[in-house]
């Protein structure tokens, strides 16, 4: 039986060739759109899954105003929560963010891009497996390093590196552990060092000062609430009623002015995708894009099975008889289902293998558009992969096989057999299924990218052009003072505007499309300001051509510009309820200082998100934020561009940083690939809106080729009565004209509604208005005309003797 079952597949795929192909084509589609998503999935779920304590480490994440969270907390908080909360298993304080220094050994000199600064605690947090040393004697203090397996490899081959000495920041350490980064987590450093301590003591009574990631492991996860309250009540103590006391007002009044502060608790196994904050070292997950890959990924799904029912149904007119004698030789309806099933479950098979090699072509092409590294093995993927077979093959063949098998034996042999209005109703609303869907994707195509063309477009508050940003590697520290530093940059300012084609050099403490590294709030009157510090040069402002809108620039022929003198952006002023703000003082971290100028917003962290309250100073002003200087703005003559650039990076590896590479971007494309991940989105959506068209349209003329076949009799009769070519292309297409209109109608509170949920990603962004849905309209209604007459048309040529001559 199954030979005779297996004679018939290859015997229908041989003579209809172009169905099948159509059939396996489009669910291989659909179901390399899933894997995609589904590989995208895992590796995103995948981030601490593997700790075994993921549930009970936490953290702490402060909470500014109502839009700003941190990642960091003060460096009392650890030390005094945990010797007043029985709660607390142990704590650990790290930067959120990496390293990018040399490790020398050996003399060898290797750049490591991923070097963390934690204390020695990490490893409870994160048990990565110890190929060496051990685990719970690992950087005892800050005379210690870890290393990957990796970086061992690369300093030291295959000799054992526990013991050896190495040279990291001007400093020998001691080599105490390698490590085996055994699964994706928060933080996955090279290299793991213990200099945080030193810096804690600096500061482990400042209760106000945000620097550091601090991690806290309860002994529970439930203890989660009550570590929360002791927090609180510590900062309630060390912080609410110290600065009430110091201003000279009540608790309550504190409260009332700047709000109560606030903390919370985020658990490891939700930092990836679910924090609040800004992320950590490795980065925060696109929740949302995430969703909306899934979903996106399994409406095409669904759309490949619509098109395989609608291609198998309509293939299966041509088997009736096939059916009708297999009954009368004794065959059951259940055989029959079997068959059926057992042919779908061979197209589903050889559609997932064709999705598989689909797949593992384009993975590279997947992997640089998500900028990770995603591969095709492991036994979660292949328990899903199986879970898809199984389903697809249960929703995309059990019903063309019902369908064929409940054929009326005597009519089919007679070849001409009723139809089921219940089947015909299924098939429409399939198809307007599918024509919904195809709206949807058309419609939201349009929408991001005249959303992703709005922050092209849209005027940033400043010119990058011809501006290029250099990274400089800042060095402070013990025995490096403010002025040290100051004097530097100086002379690296001055032998740059040496360098042919260089017109102008200005530092400042910020990154165009990447943000400020320093916020303090400052009170006016009885107003707070959440304010964002930048530290420049003089020159700065006026070089990135941000205008002035009232008062005047910073000018180095003023002393006191160095002293007590600042600019605010117009935000800062309308937070201030200042009308006229020039001349007016403000408390700004408890020193006295006087707006001279207001500038007009300019956008720094992308245009998708608002523009904050910013403070501007030059760098003798506050002396500590020349510790944040890390970009120094160089405008070229465009007419001299290569020659200067390679000037410029021959100075800089000559007598500015000869260890390390020479860094530079031009502004406008440092901006841009602030919103890149929006833009990523933007060519996601145009890819999965050409696929499900093209699956639309196989859907759409499989269903046609159905309806015009199961007519063609009718057509035979008209034509012999005189039926013009026109009516009968009118009378063909006119259902689908109808459907298309409902297609559209569906998909119009989905579209409209998803996608303007998508739009509160941006400060800044487009209304949805009546053109795209036009457009949409007209389009998926052009596609539909094109397919159904090309069909009926071939179907007014046939002649008319081969459907006449037995009646």
């Amino acid at each position: 039986m199954l030979k005779n079952w297996l004679h018939i597949y290859l015997y229908q795929i041989k003579n209809n060739k172009f169905f099948t192909s159509l059939n396996i084509l489009g669910l291989s589609i659909g179901i390399a759109s899933l894997v995609f998503a589904i590989l995208y999935w895992n590796d995103e779920k995948s981030y601490d899954a593997w700790n075994p304590n993921k549930e009970r480490i936490f953290l702490l994440v402060n909470q500014i105003d109502e839009n700003v969270f941190w990642t960091s907390g003060s460096a009392a908080v650890g030390p005094n929560l945990d010797a007043k909360s029985s709660e607390v298993e142990s704590y650990c304080y790290l930067n959120d963010y990496y390293a990018d220094e040399i490790i020398a050994a050996g003399g060898k000199k290797i750049q490591f891009s991923k070097i963390l600064d934690a204390q020695r605690t990490f490893f409870e947090f994160f048990p990565f497996e110890f190929v060496e040393g051990n685990i719970k004697t690992a950087m005892p203090d800050e005379n210690s390093i870890c290393l990957s397996e990796n970086t061992a490899q690369q300093l030291f081959k295959n000799e054992p590196a526990v013991g050896k000495e190495v040279v990291y920041s001007g400093k020998k350490l001691v080599v105490r552990g390698v490590y085996r980064l055994t699964g994706k987590a928060a933080y996955q450093p090279m290299a793991v060092v213990n200099f945080i301590d030193a810096t804690l003591k600096h500061y482990d009574t400042q209760w106000g000062n945000f620097n550091f990631g601090l991690y806290i492991k309860a002994k529970k996860a439930s203890d989660k609430d009550a570590i929360l309250a002791k927090i609180d009540a510590l900062n309630y103590e060390n912080m609410t009623v110290v600065y009430a006391k110091k201003m000279g007002i009540s608790v309550a009044e504190y409260q009332k002015k700047w709000g109560e502060h606030k903390v919370l608790l985020e658990p490891l196994s939700d930092v990836r995708l679910h924090t609040k904050s800004g992320g950590v070292a490795e980065g925060k997950g696109n929740y949302q894009f995430l969703l909306s890959m899934m979903g996106l990924s399994i409406l095409i799904l669904v759309l490949s099975v619509f098109n395989y029912i609608n291609l198998a149904t309509a293939n299966a007119i041509k088997r009736a008889k096939e059916v009708g004698v297999r009954k009368v030789l004794g065959a059951s309806k259940r055989n029959i289902v079997v068959q059926f099933i057992a042919e779908a479950t061979l197209n589903v098979f050889v559609s997932i293998l064709l999705a598989l090699v689909i797949v593992e072509l384009s993975l590279p092409y997947y992997n640089s558009f998500l900028d990770k590294i995603l591969i095709l093995n492991s036994e979660t993927f292949f328990v899903q992969l199986l879970l898809i077979l199984v389903v697809t093959i249960i929703t995309a063949g059990v019903f063309p096989a019902l369908y064929v098998s409940n054929f009326e034996t005597l009519k089919v042999l007679k070849g001409n057999f009723g139809r089921s209005k219940a089947g015909i109703w299924l098939r429409n609303g399939m198809l307007v299924l599918q024509f919904a869907i195809a709206s949807f994707f058309i419609v939201g195509s349009y929408i991001v990218y005249e959303q992703i063309d709005f922050m092209n477009k849209k005027d940033l508050g400043f010119k990058g052009d011809q501006v290029v940003d250099v990274v400089y590697r800042n060095i402070y520290g013990e025995g490096i003072s403010n002025q040290m530093q100051y004097d530097k940059y100086l002379r690296i300012k001055s032998e740059l505007l040496k360098i042919k084609g260089v017109k102008e050099v200005a530092g400042g403490t910020l990154g165009f499309g990447n943000g400020i590294s320093s916020t303090i709030s400052y009170n006016y009157k009885n107003e707070v300001i959440n304010g964002q510090n930048v530290a420049l040069d003089f020159g700065m402002l006026e070089m990135m051509d941000i205008k002035l809108k009232e008062g005047r620039f910073l000018d180095e022929k003023y002393t006191s510009d160095t002293i007590d003198k600042m600019l605010i952006n117009e935000t800062a002023m309308k937070l201030m309820k200042e009308k006229n703000p020039i001349g007016k003082e403000v408390d700004w971290n408890g020193k006295k200082m006087k707006i001279v100028g207001v500038v007009k917003d300019f956008n720094i962290e992308g245009p998708h998100n608002p523009i904050e309250a910013v403070s501007i100073f030059h760098f003798k002003n506050v002396g500590w934020l020349l510790n944040n200087l890390h970009n120094i703005y160089i405008k070229i003559d465009p007419e001299t561009m290569d020659e200067t650039v390679a000037g410029i990076e021959q100075y800089w590896l000559s007598k500015v940083d000869p260890d390390y590479p020479f860094v530079y971007d031009f502004v406008n494309k440092e901006y841009a690939r602030s919103y890149g991940q929006f833009v990523k989105q933007r060519n996601l959506f145009s890819l999965l809106n050409v696929v499900v068209i093209v699956i639309a349209l196989m859907g759409l003329f499989a269903l046609a080729s159905y309806s015009i076949q199961r007519r063609m009799k009718e057509i035979a009769i008209r034509k012999t009565l005189g039926a013009e070519t026109k009516t009968l292309l009118k009378e063909l297409s006119k259902q689908y004209i109808l459907f298309c209109f409902i297609g559209f109608a569906i998909a119009l509170f989905p579209v409209y509604f998803l996608l303007d949920k998508w739009l509160e990603n941006f400060a800044y962004r487009i209304d949805i208005s009546a053109i795209p849905f036009a457009i949409g309209f007209v389009a998926l209604m052009v596609l539909t005309l094109i397919v159904v007459l090309s069909r009926a048309y071939q179907a007014t040529r046939v002649d008319v003797l081969k459907y006449l001559k037995y009646e």
